[in-house]
C-alpha cells in the first residue's frame, strides 16, 4: 500500500506531461497545468502529512523511502509547484493574448513542467542514494529547456551554461555518491542494499572515514553545485534571469533546496563515520559564509529584478548552509529558513515577471514607481523584498535571527562577524532598489495592470503567511521541522 502511494506521487505527474502533449490549443495547456498543479501539490502534501505521522514510509525494499527530513521538503516541493502553477496560467495568458506563446512552446512548457515535478519528487522520495542522484540528474536535463521556452540567443546560452555547469556538478556528486558506497566495503552488503540510507545510517561508525571524507567533498561540490552555492553558482544568474518567471520561482523555491537537501542526507552518514567530529559541519559554515559574502558583493550593484533575485537566492543559501554547519538549534533554523525563503523568493519572482510584461523590461530603474502604477504587483514585489532582507516581523527575520542565535551559542563569532556584514550589504543595497521601484519615476509608462483574482491571491496569500510565521509558528509545524532537523543531526 505504502509503495503504491510512493508510486502514484511518481508517476501521476509523467502522466500529466504526456496529456499536456495530446492538448488541441495553448489554453487548454495551461488549463491542465494549473489544474494538475493543484492537484498533485495537494496530493504530495497529504502525502508528507502521512509520513509525519508515521515516522517513516517504505516501499520497493526500502528503495522507495519518505522520512520527516523528504516529507517536509515534499511539503515545501508541493507548495511551491501549486502556487507556481497557478501564475504560470496568469504568466502565459498575456502572452496568449500577443500571440508569442503558441501551442508548440505551451505543449513543451507542460510537458517539461510534470517532467520537473517528477523529477523533483523522485529526489525527495528515494531510500537508495544511487536513485536519489538519478533524480538530481533528471532535474538538471529537464529544467535545463524550460529556461528556453522562448527559444532566443541569450536564453539558449543560459540553457547550456546551466546544463554544462550543472552536469558537470551532478558528475561530482556521482563520484561521491559511489565512494559512499566504498566506504561501506566491511559491511558485506549485497548490491541492492550497498546505497541503501537506511541501511548506511544504521552502521554509520562502520562506514571507512577516509572514504567518507572524500565522499563529502565531492557530494558538497557536486550538489553545490545545483544548490547555487558559490563558488559554484556561476549557472544561476543566467539561468534565473532568462528563464519566464514560473521557471525561475520554481528553480529558486525548490530546485536549489533539492541540491541542500542531497547534502543534509548525506549529512549524518558523514559525521557518523568520522564519530561525530563535525568536520563535516565545518565545511558547509565555510562554504555558507563565502556564498552570503559573494551574494552580497553583486547585490549591490545590480539593477535587473530577476538577476538581484537570484543572487538573493545564492545568499539564502548560503544562509541555510551555515544554519545546517551549527548543528543543534541551527538546524531547526535553517529548515525553517528554507520554509520562509521558499514562501518568499518564488512571490518576488512572481511580482517581478509580470512587472516586466508591464513594464517591457526587468530594469528596477524602469519599474519605478509600480506601487502606484500597478499596486498589486508593485505590493507584491515590494513585499517580498522587504521580506528576503529580513525586515521584522516578516518570517524571514525570525529564521534568521534563530541563526545568529545558534552562532553565539556555537561561539562561532568569526561566523557571526561574516554574516552580520554581509546582510546589513544586502539589507542596504536591495533596500534602495525596493524603495525606488515602489515610490520612484519611471520613464516608461507602463500597460494597464489586470490583477484578478488568482494574482491578488497569490500576493495577499504569500505576505500574508511570511507575516503569520514571523509572529506565530504553529506548534504541528514547529514538530514537523523538530522531526526533519533531527533526522540532520542524526537521530
Amino acid at each position: 500500500m505504502i509503495a503504491t502511494l510512493l508510486l502514484v506521487a511518481l508517476l501521476a505527474p509523467v502522466l500529466a506531461s504526456g496529456l499536456c502533449l495530446l492538448m488541441p490549443r495553448p489554453g487548454a495547456v495551461l488549463a491542465v497545468v494549473r489544474t494538475g498543479g493543484l492537484i498533485l501539490g495537494a496530493w504530495l502534501a497529504s502525502l508528507a502529512c502521512v509520513a509525519f505521522k508515521a515516522g517513516a514510509l517504505y516501499g520497493a525494499g526500502g528503495w522507495l523511502y519518505m522520512d520527516p527530513l523528504s516529507a517536509f521538503h515534499a511539503l515545501v516541493l508541493a507548495v511551491v509547484y501549486a502556487a507556481s502553477s497557478v501564475y504560470a496560467d496568469i504568466y502565459f495568458q498575456a502572452e496568449l493574448a500577443d500571440g508569442s506563446f503558441g501551442l508548440e512552446q505551451a505543449r513543451r512548457f507542460g510537458s517539461l513542467w510534470f517532467g520537473a515535478l517528477a523529477a523533483m519528487t523522485m529526489v525527495l522520495v528515494s531510500g537508495n542514494l544511487g536513485l536519489m542522484w538519478v533524480g538530481m540528474e533528471a532535474t538538471t536535463l529537464i529544467t535545463a529547456f524550460l529556461i528556453c521556452v522562448h527559444v532566443r540567443p541569450l536564453a539558449l546560452e543560459a540553457m547550456w551554461k546551466y546544463l554544462v555547469v550543472c552536469s558537470v556538478g551532478v558528475a561530482f556528486a556521482f563520484v561521491g555518491t559511489i565512494l559512499i558506497g566504498a566506504s561501506a566495503q566491511k559491511l558485506n552488503l549485497n548490491a541492492y542494499e550497498l546505497l541503501l540510507w537506511t541501511r548506511l545510517r544504521g552502521s554509520a561508525a562502520s562506514l571507512d572515514p577516509a572514504f567518507m571524507k572524500l565522499a563529502f567533498v565531492f557530494l558538497l561540490v557536486g550538489y553545490g553545485t545545483k544548490a547555487g552555492l558559490a563558488p559554484m553558482h556561476n549557472w544561476l544568474p543566467d539561468a534565473h534571469s532568462q528563464a519566464p518567471a514560473p521557471v525561475s520561482a520554481l528553480f529558486s523555491g525548490f530546485m536549489l533546496n533539492a541540491g541542500l537537501y542531497c547534502i543534509m542526507r548525506c549529512l549524518p552518514l558523514v559525521e557518523g563515520a568520522l564519530g561525530g567530529s563535525g568536520w563535516a559541519m565545518h565545511l558547509l559554515i565555510v562554504m555558507g559564509c563565502i556564498s552570503i559574502v559573494v551574494a552580497a558583493a553583486f547585490i549591490a550593484f545590480q539593477h535587473d529584478s530577476k538577476r538581484l533575485l537570484a543572487y538573493s537566492s545564492v545568499e539564502h543559501m548560503g544562509i541555510i548552509a551555515l544554519g545546517t554547519g551549527l548543528g543543534g538549534a541551527g538546524v531547526f533554523a535553517a529548515l525553517w529558513h528554507t520554509l520562509n525563503h521558499a514562501l518568499c523568493k518564488p512571490l518576488a519572482f512572481f511580482a517581478a515577471g509580470r512587472l516586466g510584461q508591464v513594464y517591457g523590461s526587468h530594469d528596477l530603474r524602469q519599474m519605478a514607481g509600480s506601487l502606484r502604477k500597478t499596486p498589486w504587483w508593485g505590493a507584491g514585489l515590494f513585499g517580498s523584498l522587504l521580506a528576503l532582507i529580513g525586515v521584522a516581523p516578516f518570517a524571514i527575520f525570525m529564521s534568521e535571527l534563530q541563526i545568529l542565535k545558534a552562532a553565539a551559542n556555537a561561539r562561532a563569532f568569526w561566523a557571526m562577524g561574516i554574516f552580520l556584514a554581509a546582510t546589513c550589504i544586502v539589507f542596504v543595497g536591495v533596500l534602495r532598489h525596493a524603495i525606488e521601484a515602489a515610490w520612484g519615476e519611471s520613464p516608461v509608462e507602463p500597460q494597464v495592470e489586470n490583477a484578478g483574482r488568482a494574482s491578488q491571491a497569490l500576493v495577499l496569500g504569500g505576505l500574508g503567511i511570511l507575516l503569520l510565521l514571523g509572529l506565530w509558528l504553529p506548534g504541528p509545524l514547529s514538530r514537523a521541522i523538530e522531526q526533519a532537523a533531527a533526522v540532520v543531526r542524526g537521530g
